[in-house]
């Protein structure tokens, strides 16, 4: 009998052990595939502590010993507590919002409906027809360079991501031009990185200027500091200065984010930087579609005391986050009036980017847009012209 009754509690110990590994993989799918894969470790061993917890009650090894009971839960509790930790760490961290996700790319495409781009008051001049130039650029500049498809392109779909006119981050654009996959781009200028893999591929990057644009620094908008000199800045960079109460603010550890390598705004930071050594980005680990492990650079987060930096046009115009409050630099405020007048001390130029000197359409498109009709729609759409200083 004895002997029945113990293979009888083998027979649903091992049931049991089926079950919980069933609901135990049907969750470990669902939080993989919802992206939480920092709960893996805690379901992970919950299953497993329920399992023996049953398996122990099962064969009477907690029978009649409260020690034991309390040993067994005191230390299963004492697991369950360090595998929540990063979980909980991260819930918290998720729910400071990341300032540069905000942009809807789709309402600055070309001929739709409703769309937000600007309208000059009389038809252009320039009119093109195939081959149609194609087009990359940054970001913060599609809504100009679509702004010129709708006034100088026949009217027809231009999908921002496979069509004549295609959007990208700025590096990415860079890649495209110097391997052949478009005709210009709308980018600030290349880093060193991205002119000597031109120089590889036998190119000379050719950069004619558009107009003016303003690089900025933002903070947390209930951070009392509301400027900083470029001293500063480059202080916060290096990693010299490393508390907010430095530079007039309360006694907090600055978080200064970067962008990834070749970005407009990383290479911008790059050139501010000059000889000062830029300290080391911070990074995240990001996990692959293969189960493996890469480092980013951190996209900023909203903390209250973080710094991190953009271009105007992006954080007032496309992002327009009420949470964060762009920074004076040297006393002066980044707008087009400051922009236009060269007061603000980090106003710099973007470019149309080609291979080689433009030719043909390229170079119908470039000369329209250094026009007085191509430069007032630069103004119009929220950028400074090359002529408003004149």
């Amino acid at each position: 009998m004895g002997n029945k009754s113990y293979l009888w509690k083998i027979v649903v110990s091992i049931f049991v052990l089926l079950t919980v590994s069933f609901f135990t993989f049907i969750l470990l799918f669902m939080v993989a595939f919802s992206g939480n894969i920092h709960f893996i470790p805690f379901i992970i061993s919950a299953a497993v502590i329920i399992y023996i917890g049953y398996v122990l009650v099962l064969f009477d090894v907690f029978y009649k010993n409260r020690k034991r009971i309390k040993i067994f839960w005191t230390i299963a509790g004492i697991i369950l507590v360090v595998c929540l930790i990063q979980p909980v760490y991260k819930w918290f961290d998720n729910r400071v919002p990341t300032v540069d996700a905000e942009v809807n790319i789709y309402q600055y495409e070309p001929f739709t409906d409703e769309n937000k781009l600007v309208q000059l008051e009389n038809e252009p001049t320039l009119k093109l027809e195939e081959p149609l130039p194609k087009m990359d650029g940054a970001t913060a500049l599609y809504p100009l360079y679509a702004a010129i498809t709708e006034h100088v392109y026949p009217e027809k779909e231009y999908n921002p991501y496979k069509s004549e006119v295609m959007v990208n981050q700025t590096h990415e654009a860079y890649t495209n031009l110097i391997f052949g996959k478009t005709d210009m781009i709308f980018a600030a200028g290349p880093s060193d990185a991205q002119i000597n893999q031109a120089e590889q591929q036998g190119i000379k990057l050719h950069l004619t200027p558009i107009g003016k644009e303003a690089f900025v620094f933002f903070v947390n908008s209930k951070n009392k500091v509301n400027r900083l000199s470029l001293d500063q800045i480059k202080g916060i960079y290096a990693g010299e200065i490393t508390n907010w109460s430095e530079v007039g603010g309360k006694d907090d550890s600055i978080r200064a984010f970067q962008r990834p390598q070749d970005s407009g705004s990383q290479t911008a930071l790059q050139r501010l930087m000059g000889d000062t050594r830029l300290m080391e980005a911070p990074t995240e680990d990001i996990a692959t579609g293969m189960g493996g492990i890469i480092n980013e650079v951190s996209r900023y987060k909203n903390y209250k005391n973080a710094i991190g930096y953009t271009f105007r046009y992006y954080s007032n115009e496309m992002v327009k986050n009420k949470e964060i409050k762009l920074l004076e630099i040297d006393g002066v405020a980044p707008t087009r009036e400051t922009i236009r007048n060269n007061t603000y001390p980090i106003a710099s130029e973007f470019y149309i980017v080609t291979a080689g000197e433009p030719t043909g359409n390229v170079k119908e498109l470039i000369d329209w847009v250094l026009s007085e009709e191509g430069q007032a729609l630069v103004e119009k759409a929220g950028y400074v012209s090359l002529k408003s200083g004149e």
